[in-house]
């Protein structure tokens, strides 16, 4: 079986300008990667009204059980102040030993790096007792709506089953073994609105002003304390990111007032706990108010096991340390994986995704690989 260079893969997928939901043909450059060492591939298109249509794909290695499934993303960030960046954002140049470009830390490398420890693996191992997959979206970065959710739904349907997960984000805050993520907070999205009467703000008395209403059921959610954390995440954490009016002038009274907030919610709560506890200290105000809420991802924890060994073993084994087992951070799209097979997260050093300039070292990629490929050798034993 050939082998993959996951250097020059990597180079190639940055060079296809993946700006989420565009795929530029990063799949396609995945796809012709897979086939080439043996892969199958499916390519998959979902849509939904008001969403742009996505390109995914899911490529497997293998008929059998278990099958070991690598997820990740192609689409990127928009390049942000073309003028900051010292190369071209979509050019893969290196530049003493660093590869630089949109998608290098988040994720492209790290796709690259499972497909070239795959086609080592299986070229070493070509009677391994099981399977591999890859199961790549392009909707990570943007609404999430028509990506790894409706994959995995598609593949199930066809008889597709997943029996552990490993997820390329880039996991390590400073250096490539720092941690990997077993759990990620979920994450909740809420609009309080309180209605008035609009007027002119030298006649209250002929009008309703919402705004003073509105600031009390701030203060109560600003004192809303949901817990206090477990032995492995941080306290839930509710924040207040906007508040405005409708009054559009120094002299207008508004007809309504509005505050946005976001809940970063641990396993203590699901979603319906949290916005119960809400409206509860909403109430305490006696005061009229609309809620809406929206749900970005349940809260969910991988207990260390079995995934978190390999991951563990693979990493002190090829880079001399051992990672810290974490639930911080933000969301990803482990949030639907977990609702088919256990999941763990681990990519690279984070420190300059989405940022300009965004790089990392050659010499992280191929180490990358190589764990990856541990992990493998290690889960097929």
């Amino acid at each position: 079986m050939p082998h993959l260079d996951p250097v020059e893969l990597t180079r190639a997928l940055i060079r296809c300008p993946s700006v989420t939901p565009e795929d530029a043909g990063a799949l396609g450059v995945l796809q012709r990667a897979l086939e080439a060492v043996g892969f199958t591939c499916r390519r998959y298109v979902f849509s939904e009204p008001g969403t742009p249509d996505v390109d995914n794909l899911y490529a497997r290695l293998g008929t059998k059980q278990p099958n070991f499934c690598f997820a990740g993303h192609t689409d990127v960030v928009p390049v942000g102040d073309l003028a900051g960046w010292t190369v071209d954002p979509f050019a893969a140049e290196i530049i003493d030993g660093t590869l630089f470009g949109r998608g290098a830390a988040d994720m492209k490398a790290a796709i690259a790096c499972f497909a070239a420890a795959a086609a080592r693996f299986a070229g070493d191992h070509p009677n391994f007792p099981g399977s591999i997959s890859l199961l790549i979206t392009g909707d990570e970065e943007g609404p999430s709506v028509n990506g790894t959710r409706k994959l995995l739904e598609a593949i199930a349907d066809e008889g597709d089953q997943l029996t552990h997960c490993l997820v390329g984000e880039p996991t390590n805050p400073q250096r490539l073994g720092d941690m990997a993520k077993i759990g990620r907070r979920g994450s909740l999205n809420g609009l309080v609105t309180v209605t008035g009467v609009q007027g002119h703000v030298a006649y209250p008395h002929l009008a309703d002003n919402p705004t003073p209403r509105l600031v009390r059921l701030a203060q109560r959610l600003a004192e809303l304390e949901l817990d206090r954390g477990n032995d492995h995440f941080q306290p839930s954490n509710l924040e207040i990111t906007a508040l405005e009016t409708s009054a559009g002038a120094e002299n207008v009274i508004p007809a309504w007032a509005r505050l946005r907030f976001n809940v970063r919610f641990n396993s203590e709560h699901s979603a319906e706990d949290v916005e119960r506890l809400v409206r509860y200290a909403l109430d305490q105000e006696l005061v009229a108010y609309d809620l809406d809420i929206r749900v970005s991802g349940e809260s969910f924890l991988t207990p260390p096991g079995r995934l978190s060994r390999l991951v563990t073993e693979a990493c002190r084994a090829v880079l001399g340390v051992e990672p810290e087992l974490s639930t911080t951070g933000g969301t990803s799209d482990a949030r639907f994986i977990k609702d088919y097979c256990p999941v763990i997260e681990f990519g690279m050093a984070s420190g300059t995704m989405h940022k300009v300039d965004e790089r990392v070292p050659v010499a992280d990629i191929d180490s990358l690989a190589r764990v990856y490929e541990e992990i493998l050798r290690r889960y097929f034993a």
